[in-house]
């Protein structure tokens, strides 16, 4: 659900009435949904289940919303997200202590942040067991978890230790990019630090085997350079003809289609029109201000190389307008149809 003072709770119930494209459960806190669904005057009702497996007993509500938002897609314009919806149920497994009813909208709450630990890790420990079929996330603010206990930089890190993940990366995509990360959440200044030829075929792997997740048959990976013209030749450093260069030439060796290092000032371009399946960026703001520029709504984060799939909102928790109503929830709708398009359609599990 992510933090309950934010919008996700918002967004969450807006995707539900607008319908989603399967069966799916939210871990989070069953008042603060009901109140997301007063808020927005939402034909839903919330109900608390105690695994996921109890999804099974809404399906024919899930089954009338899905057929009622797939009749109102045919028309043009399409619906309001709250328009043409049958009653649906929101399944909720509540795995932290209850919020209370008066908790402040956008600031920041160790309870809140606490709450949202608590949710992530319960669906990390029922992915891994695999009975969910995928992880989407809403946005949790990093204060308010440190503030209530769980001091980690995001998601991703939390993910990969408690799915005792080593190899992983943060990618982000969407209709017109896929970019994933060599570095993730570290600073400026510690970025060159973690350059190595292995994180950099690292990141290369995990590229290659997100775009094959994706239905890319046979994906062809750009490494962005690390300094301007990707160091000219050493000339403006030499982390781009030392490291990434004898990186890109293993991973070559491995079968992996890779080419570069390429100019960070040109590569998202040219993989913009088509040259290339995916970008690996050498650290945060190189690979994600190129996708958020694009616009957020359609923007996906996907968590690469866990045991399980894990999509998220491409967004924050938005403090400056939660619980007013007027959140978007196209990037959450987006984040779990990329969840279903990269599991196995056969999967009887919900996504969460």
């Amino acid at each position: 659900m992510g933090d309950a003072a934010g919008i996700g709770p918002e967004i969450i119930v807006k995707a539900y009435a607008q319908g989603l494209g399967a069966p799916a459960v939210v871990y989070g806190d069953a008042g603060t949904l009901r109140r997301a669904v007063a808020l927005l005057g939402a034909n839903l009702r919330v109900e608390e289940i105690a695994e996921p497996a109890q999804v099974a007993q809404f399906e024919p509500d899930f089954a009338a919303s899905a057929a009622a938002v797939s009749a109102a897609s045919q028309a043009s314009p399409p619906p309001t997200p709250l328009a043409g919806s049958a009653t649906g149920i929101i399944p909720v497994i509540t795995c932290s202590p209850a919020l209370p009813a008066d908790l402040p909208a956008g600031q920041v709450s160790a309870a809140a942040g606490r709450a949202a630990y608590d949710y992530v890790c319960a669906a990390i420990d029922d992915a891994k067991a695999g009975r969910i079929r995928a992880i989407v996330t809403a946005p949790l603010n990093k204060e308010s978890m440190n503030a209530g206990g769980a001091d980690y930089p995001g998601h991703t890190e939390i993910l990969a230790e408690r799915s005792g993940t080593q190899d992983f990366a943060m990618m982000l995509a969407n209709r017109e990019l896929r970019v994933l990360l060599v570095t993730i959440h570290v600073a400026l200044a510690d970025v060159f630090a973690g350059i190595t030829q292995e994180a950099e075929l690292r990141a290369m792997r995990l590229a290659h085997h997100a775009c094959r997740q994706m239905g890319i048959a046979h994906p062809r990976v750009a490494v962005a350079g690390l300094n301007p013209h990707a160091g000219e030749n050493g000339k403006f450093g030499r982390e781009d003809l030392d490291i990434i260069t004898p990186a890109i030439a293993a991973a070559r060796a491995e079968g992996i289609d890779a080419s570069g290092p390429w100019p960070g000032d040109t590569i998202f371009m040219r993989a913009r029109r088509g040259d290339f399946d995916i970008v690996v960026a050498q650290y945060h703001d190189q690979g994600l201000i190129p996708v958020k520029y694009l616009g957020v709504d359609e923007g996906v984060n996907v968590t690469v190389g866990l045991p399980f799939v894990r999509t998220s909102v491409d967004h924050g928790t938005a403090f400056d307008i939660a619980w007013r109503g007027i959140a978007d929830h196209h990037s959450l709708i987006t984040a779990f149809d990329v969840a279903l398009a990269m599991t196995p359609q056969d999967t009887a599990a919900a996504p969460a």
